[in-house]
C-alpha cells in the first residue's frame, strides 16, 4: 500500500488548465482515468489527508503510485480523451456500464448493392442502417415479417442469394410475396433499393405519410373497381398499423429523443435507457455496474452518456436526451453530444407532463432490473457459499454463519414505534420465520434503547424455549398469519433456533446495545455485526474501527441484502400500524357493534361529529339499531376526545368531520 504523499507532484507543477490525469499502479498500470476544468484544483483533492477521504478514493489513492496528465484546450476535448483512455485502458477504478447481454437490432445493409434486412448484435458497421435495440430477437422477426408484405426486402443471406441467381428460382418468400426476389431478377438494384430506403423511413418514425399514401391508394382502387388491388392494399396498411402497435404511443408530439434513469444503492447502480422516436419507445436496454468509485447520481449519469453515445454518429444521437441528474458540467457535455450529431442537443431533467411521467416509468425499470441483478447474483449456490465464508473470515467466526437475524426498528418522529426480525439460512431469506415486535418498554424516539429491548426479548423466549413450550408472547407476531406461519398442531411457531450471527441496521451504539442485551442473558457464543449505510461499514462490539469489506464482496453484498431485507419489513409494518390508528374510530371500541351497524351510522349521520351530537332517540331511528345499543354508542362517544382536527396540507385550513373547512 503506497503512501499517496511519495508521488504528490510538487506545487506549482500542476498546470490550472483543463486535462485529463491518469492514475498508475506499481506495474505501471493504469487504474484510474479522470477529467476536470482545472487539474490543479482536481488533483490537490486526492493528496489530503488519507483518512478524510471517500473510503473508495483513499483504496485509489493507497493503490496508486504515480500519476501524470495531459493538458488539453477545452472542456469537451478532456470528456473525449477520457472517454477514449477508458475504453483503451479498462482502469479498475472507473465505472464502467457492461451489458449483461448483447442487445440485439434490427439493421439494414444499405452498403450493398441489395440491401439485406437482418438481426444484428455487437459492434455497429459503417454504411448499416440501425435501428433498436430490441429486448429479444422474436419481437425483430415478428415486426420484419409484417413489413415485409409491405416493403419485401430481402432478408437471405449471401450464400442464400447466390445460390437462388445460379438456379434461377427464388426462395419460399419470393413465391408468397414477402420478397422482390432480386435474385432472379424481378426488381432491379435500383427499384430494390428504393423499397429498403422506404423501410428504412418506415422505421424512424415516418410512417404517416406513407399509411395516408397507401389509403389514398386503396380509394382510388376501389373507385376503378380494382378490387383485388383496393384488398390488397388494405391488409398492407393493416399489417403496418400491427406494426405500429409493437411500439406504444408514449409522447404525442413525436418526439425523438433518449430517457436513461438510474437506480443505485451504495454498492451498485443500474442504467436503463428508452429509445423514442417518433414519440414511440424503438428500443431498451439497461446495464450493471459496481461503484467502485466515488461517485454520485451526476457522475453516473455523464458515465452513461459516454458509454451511450462514445461511438454514435448523425441520427443514433437523438434531437433530446432526459436524464435524472446533469453532470457537473453538463454544458461541455450537451457540446460534445452536439458534435457527435452534428446538430444541436438538448440535455435536460423533464419538470412536467408526459416526459416525466415517462422518465418515471424508466426509473421504475431500473430499479426492477437492479433488483432482479441482486437476486440473481444471491440465487446461486457458490455466491451464497462464497459470501458466507468471507463474511466469516471479515469477522473472525469459526465457521459460517448459516443462520443471520437481522433487526431493524421503524418509527416516525418517534410514534408507533416497531421493529422487525429477519432471517436468512444458507443465503436466503426464510420468510415464515420473519417476526415483527411493538416497542413496549417506552414511548419515544430511542433506536438504542429500542433495540436492547427487541433483542433481549428475542433472546429470552429463545432460552424459555428450550426448557419449556409456551404460548406466544404479546407483541411478537408472525410476519404472516397464514399457515406458513404456524407449526403442524397449529400453534405459533416458536424462538427455538439460535441463529450464528445477530446483524443489526446501525453502528456502533447499536451494536453495543444488541451485544450488552445478550451478554444480560448470559449468551456467549452468538456472534453481533451491525452494517452502517453511510458507507456500508461493519461494526463489531467494541471496535473503534469498523470492519471495511471490499466493495465488490459478495459477504458485503449479502449483509447488505439481509439488513435491506429488514428495513423494509419494519417500515411495512409501521405503515400498517400507522394507518390503523389513523382508520381508528371511537366506534369500534363499541362491543356487538359490527361493520354493518356502523357504516349505518355514518350514512344515517353524515359524519362522526354530527353522531356525537345526535340524542339517543335520534339514534335509535337508525335502521338495525336498538335501544341498548344506541346508549352504549352515546356513551362511548362522550367519553372519547374529540380527534385532533385534519389539516389540508395543500391550503392549510382546518378540516371539519363533515368534510368543510375552517379558517
Amino acid at each position: 500500500m503506497a503512501d499517496p504523499s511519495s508521488y504528490r507532484p510538487k506545487p506549482g507543477q500542476i498546470p490550472d488548465t483543463p486535462g485529463v490525469y491518469k492514475f498508475r499502479d506499481e506495474h505501471r498500470r493504469v487504474i484510474y482515468v479522470g477529467k476536470a476544468k482545472s487539474l490543479r484544483q482536481r488533483l490537490a483533492n486526492y493528496f489530503q489527508p488519507v483518512a478524510s477521504l471517500h473510503p473508495r478514493t483513499a483504496t485509489m489513492v493507497t493503490t496508486a503510485a504515480s500519476v501524470e496528465w495531459t493538458v488539453v484546450s477545452t472542456e469537451v476535448e478532456a470528456l473525449q480523451l477520457e472517454y477514449s483512455w477508458i475504453k483503451e485502458y479498462d482502469p479498475r477504478f472507473n465505472v464502467k456500464y457492461r451489458d449483461d447481454k448483447s442487445y440485439p437490432y434490427l439493421a439494414v445493409t444499405l452498403d450493398e448493392e441489395f440491401p439485406r434486412v437482418q438481426v444484428m448484435r455487437g459492434h455497429k458497421k459503417k454504411g448499416v442502417r440501425y435501428f433498436g435495440p430490441y429486448a429479444h430477437a422474436w419481437a425483430i422477426r415478428e415486426t420484419v415479417d409484417l413489413m415485409l408484405r409491405v416493403f419485401p426486402v430481402r432478408t437471405c443471406s449471401a450464400g442464400v442469394f447466390r445460390n437462388a441467381a445460379s438456379a434461377g428460382r427464388p426462395c419460399l418468400l419470393g413465391y408468397i410475396g414477402k420478397c422482390s426476389a432480386p435474385c432472379v431478377g424481378r426488381v432491379g438494384p435500383e427499384e430494390h433499393r428504393e423499397l429498403a430506403e422506404e423501410f428504412c423511413d418506415f422505421m424512424a418514425g415516418r410512417t404517416g405519410t406513407y399509411i395516408r399514401r397507401l389509403e389514398k391508394q386503396m380509394m382510388l382502387a376501389a373507385e376503378d373497381m380494382e378490387y383485388e388491388k383496393a384488398a390488397r392494399l388494405r391488409d398492407d396498411i393493416e399489417a403496418l398499423r400491427k406494426a405500429m402497435e409493437k411500439n406504444a404511443v408514449v409522447l404525442a408530439d413525436a418526439t425523438d429523443a433518449d430517457l436513461i434513469a438510474l437506480a443505485e444503492d451504495e454498492l451498485e447502480a443500474a442504467v436503463q435507457i428508452f429509445h423514442v422516436r417518433g414519440g414511440r419507445v424503438r428500443g431498451q436496454r439497461g446495464w450493471v455496474t459496481d461503484k467502485v468509485e466515488a461517485v454520485d447520481t451526476a457522475g453516473l449519469v455523464e458515465h452513461a452518456l459516454q458509454q451511450l453515445y462514445g461511438e454514435e454518429s448523425g441520427d443514433a444521437v437523438p434531437k433530446e436526451v432526459l436524464v435524472p441528474a446533469l453532470p457537473e458540467d453538463a454544458a461541455a457535455v450537451t457540446q460534445w453530444l452536439t458534435g457527435r450529431r452534428g446538430s444541436h442537443v438538448s440535455l435536460r431533467i423533464p419538470q412536467r407532463g408526459d416526459k416525466k411521467d415517462l422518465m418515471e416509468t424508466v426509473a421504475r425499470n431500473a430499479q426492477q432490473s437492479l433488483v432482479l441483478h441482486k437476486t440473481k447474483r444471491a440465487s446461486d449456490l457458490t455466491t451464497r457459499s462464497r459470501a458466507l465464508e468471507e463474511i466469516a473470515d471479515a469477522l473472525e467466526l469459526d465457521s459460517a454463519p448459516l443462520r443471520i437475524e437481522c433487526f431493524d426498528i421503524s418509527h416516525l418522529q418517534g410514534e408507533d414505534v416497531v421493529a422487525s426480525m429477519v432471517v436468512f439460512e444458507d443465503g436466503l431469506p426464510r420468510k415464515s420465520e420473519y417476526r415483527r415486535f411493538q416497542i413496549k418498554g417506552f414511548e419515544g424516539q430511542d433506536d438504542v434503547r429500542s433495540m436492547h429491548e427487541v433483542i433481549s426479548r428475542r433472546f429470552k423466549r429463545y432460552l424459555a424455549e428450550k426448557e419449556k413450550t409456551g404460548e406466544w408472547v404479546d407483541g411478537e407476531v408472525p410476519a404472516e398469519p397464514g399457515a406458513e406461519g404456524r407449526e403442524d398442531d397449529g400453534r405459533p411457531k416458536r424462538f427455538a433456533y439460535p441463529p450464528q450471527l445477530v446483524v443489526v441496521d446501525g453502528g456502533q451504539p447499536q451494536v453495543a446495545a444488541a451485544r450488552r442485551a445478550l451478554d444480560e442473558l448470559g449468551i456467549d457464543d452468538i456472534a453481533v455485526c451491525g452494517l452502517a449505510k453511510r458507507l456500508e461499514e461493519v461494526w463489531l462490539p467494541g471496535d473503534d474501527d469498523p470492519v471495511v469489506l471490499p466493495r465488490s464482496s459478495e459477504g458485503l453484498y449479502l449483509l447488505q441484502r439481509v439488513r435491506d431485507t429488514a428495513h423494509d419489513f419494519a417500515i411495512r409494518y409501521q405503515r400498517s400500524k400507522r394507518n390503523k390508528r389513523i382508520r381508528s374510530s371511537p366506534l369500534d371500541a363499541i362491543p356487538g357493534l359490527g361493520d354493518t351497524r356502523k357504516q349505518a351510522l355514518i350514512k344515517h349521520f353524515g359524519s362522526v361529529k354530527r353522531l356525537r351530537q345526535a340524542t339517543i332517540e335520534q339514534i335509535c331511528e337508525v335502521p338495525g339499531m336498538g335501544r341498548k345499543t344506541a346508549e352504549a354508542v352515546a356513551v362511548a362517544l362522550a367519553q372519547a376526545a374529540p380527534a385532533a382536527p385534519a389539516v389540508n396540507t395543500a391550503t392549510g385550513e382546518i378540516m371539519e368531520d363533515d368534510g368543510g373547512t375552517t379558517a
